[in-house]
């Protein structure tokens, strides 16, 4: 393991705002990322697990302890029963190339997932979702290192406690696993999933079910429209993806607020949640809050394509966004009295 001093973070993440790391290690194997937590832990330093880096904003000040990419890479995949393919995926593979080798091998179950950047081993953490689908759908095991023992342990899916946006990874747990890797049980020859509203649109017209490929094509391209596929030279992509979560409200609290903007000529947009809950759409309530697409504050904004993207336009600090992020969340609670959790983690603030 190498260890090298004052590393600049900004370029490590997809928003591009953030100091340096103090220490920073790159490991590529199961040895190295062990090596770092012990080195860590011998000289008292606080450990961030970097993928990715397309869920993250890094403080201006950067990082005041060892900041350990991880970089394990490797795929192998073997036929289960009743058509399933497992993939066992290490936690450094990029996960839109993980993705296209299963359309690629006919394997159906994260073809709605095409697109999202950031790495294998940050799939799991947050539950990623989008399209119709979540990775809590197909993963059935994910390899971890334990900070404190040093000793390897496995979650199954039940373990993991997925929910929305979380699992035990991120919330009862979090801090405490390295991931290496993650299980997927895909099925083989299976039909894509065109549940979303947009993916049912794209094909309203098509004569036959469309293949894996082309459900894969289209989630891409409507990304790329929302800004939020990674595109070099493109400021609109310069982001951490949805900066907020949609809130999920219970059911009393919703009917409140529902009657109250019925009122006003509002009709509020919903999807139901867990029993007696009801997910909102962050962006509608960001742009009723008075934030259209391309609002700007200084060198940070609003994506012109997807109200829910905070982007960098060019020179702006973590300062800047987390300004922003105030304004929005602010004005949403006082128009709404709802207050949004941001998605991103936050890392030196």
């Amino acid at each position: 393991m190498i260890l090298r001093e004052q590393v600049p973070l900004a370029p490590l993440t997809t928003l591009g705002v953030g100091g340096p790391a103090r220490f920073f290690a790159e490991a590529g194997t199961e040895a190295d990322v062990r090596e770092a937590v012990e080195h860590a832990q011998s000289h008292d330093l606080p450990l961030f697990v970097l993928g990715g880096g397309s869920n993250l904003l890094v403080s201006d000040t950067g990082f005041d302890g060892l900041v350990l990419k991880i970089s394990v890479r490797g795929i192998e995949q073997a036929a289960g029963a009743n058509d399933t393919v497992t993939f066992n995926v290490a936690a450094g593979e990029e996960w839109d190339a993980f993705v296209a080798r299963a359309v690629k091998e006919n394997c159906a179950g994260i073809e709605c997932l095409s697109g999202i950047p950031g790495s294998v081993g940050g799939a799991p953490v947050q539950n990623v979702g989008a399209y119709g689908q979540e990775v809590s759908e197909t993963i059935c095991a994910v390899d971890t290192l334990d900070r404190h023992s040093l000793q390897l342990r496995t979650f199954t899916n039940t373990e993991c406690g997925f929910g929305y946006r979380t699992s035990v990874l991120n919330t009862t747990e979090r801090e405490r696993y390295i991931i290496l890797g993650a299980s997927f049980s895909l099925h083989c020859g299976g039909k894509p999933s065109i549940r979303y509203a947009d993916l049912q649109k794209a094909f309203a017209n098509s004569a036959t079910e469309p293949t894996l490929l082309q459900v894969r094509n289209a989630v891409r391209d409507i990304r790329l429209r929302k800004a939020m596929l990674i595109v070099s030279g493109d400021d609109d992509a310069r982001s951490a993806g949805s900066f907020f979560k949609n809130p999920v409200v219970p059911q009393r609290q919703f009917d409140d607020l529902e009657a109250k903007l019925r009122a006003r000529g509002l009709a509020v947009p919903s999807y139901p949640a867990m029993a007696e809950f009801r997910k909102m759409p962050a962006a509608w309530l960001v742009e009723q809050a008075g934030f259209a697409k391309g609002y700007s504050r200084g060198a940070a904004g609003i994506s012109r394509r997807h109200t829910l993207a905070i982007v960098n336009r060019g020179g702006a600090t973590a300062a800047d966004i987390v300004a922003l992020k105030d304004e929005i969340q602010s004005r949403v609670f006082s128009e709404f009295g709802i207050q949004l959790q941001p998605e991103p983690v936050f890392l030196g603030f």
